[in-house]
């Protein structure tokens, strides 16, 4: 069992037709999807075959109906709470071939619960793992519930792997802080970017190891050019996987997911990383953050 703690909003997609045109009209196709890196790597993990349950919290709405009715018909088990008087988080998703850019409203996902975390970490068997969505820990709000799910994650013996999340909120953070947060855990997974603001500039290896100090493993990726893994075993490094690219959305949570279900199923660091690399692959290839149901 894998139990993934963090967002589920509704992103609202904008697949922006060459470069955005400020103060004026871009040409774009628009579409309205569940998103949230959490319930995306969760969904991502029920399409790899694992059994998973998603943490997370909406609002009293349609959107928060609509997003559980979706996880749900993917195979996640959504542990979610309703709050009333309060929207469903959205992002909009500026995206283009070569990036995206978020524009966020969290709305309910800052209202995650300790003790509904706890009380759900606290469910899962000992032989299980916690994998957290950094957003939590980055946004006041949230943190209480994000510390409140690494805490019960230990006192239960769980594996525990961490996503960085973002580089922007991380920098508004603080390395040295968000790194006392997740220190000790089993799995730290951080982009170029995220990696450059944890452990400054450099490259993937020489990042890798200075956070290794700080958790038992670290993976850097490198998006197209594949991704490093440092640890206890040894520093592994795999190309990607080339793919046409027609949107990067959701790809690093695609890769999280990869690379936990091989992971957790007891695969070694590389053969983790081609996991990863080959379903960040199949999220590229497509639109939206999630994988096509049926």
């Amino acid at each position: 069992m894998i139990i993934v703690v963090g967002d589920l909003v509704t992103d609202v997609l904008v697949e922006h037709h060459g470069p955005i045109r400020a103060g004026s009209d871009t040409d774009a196709a628009i579409r309205v999807a569940g998103g949230g890196q959490a319930a995306n790597t969760a969904a991502w993990l029920a399409h790899a075959g694992r059994a998973v349950t998603l943490v997370a919290a909406v609002g009293a709405d349609r959107a928060g109906r609509e997003r559980m009715a979706e996880l749900e018909a993917a195979g996640v088990s959504c542990a979610v709470r309703v709050h009333p008087d309060v929207a469903t988080g959205s992002v909009v998703v500026l995206t283009g071939a070569a990036e995206r850019t978020m524009i966020t409203d969290r709305g309910a996902s800052l209202l995650l619960d300790p003790e509904h975390v706890t009380a759900a970490v606290a469910a899962v068997p000992a032989c299980g793992h916690l994998h957290l969505s950094g957003y939590p820990l980055l946004h006041g709000g949230s943190r209480p519930a994000g510390l409140a799910a690494l805490a019960a994650a230990a006192r239960a013996g769980l594996t525990v792997s961490v996503d960085a999340a973002s580089a922007g909120p991380l920098r508004d953070v603080g390395a040295d802080v968000f790194l006392a947060w997740v220190r000790g855990s089993d799995l730290l997974l951080c982009n170029s970017d995220e990696a450059e603001v944890l452990a400054g500039p450099g490259s993937a290896a020489e990042q890798a190891e200075r956070l290794a100090g700080q958790v038992r493993n670290v993976v850097v990726k490198r998006g197209a050019g594949g991704a490093l893994w440092h640890g206890p075993e040894g520093v592994f490094t795999v190309a990607g996987e080339a793919a046409p690219v027609k949107d990067p959305t959701g790809a690093g949570d695609a890769f999280a997911a990869g690379l936990l279900a091989a992971w957790c199923s007891g695969a070694g660091p590389e053969a983790s990383l081609r996991a990863g690399n080959a379903l960040g692959a199949t999220a590229v290839a497509g639109v939206g953050a999630r994988p096509a149901l049926g």
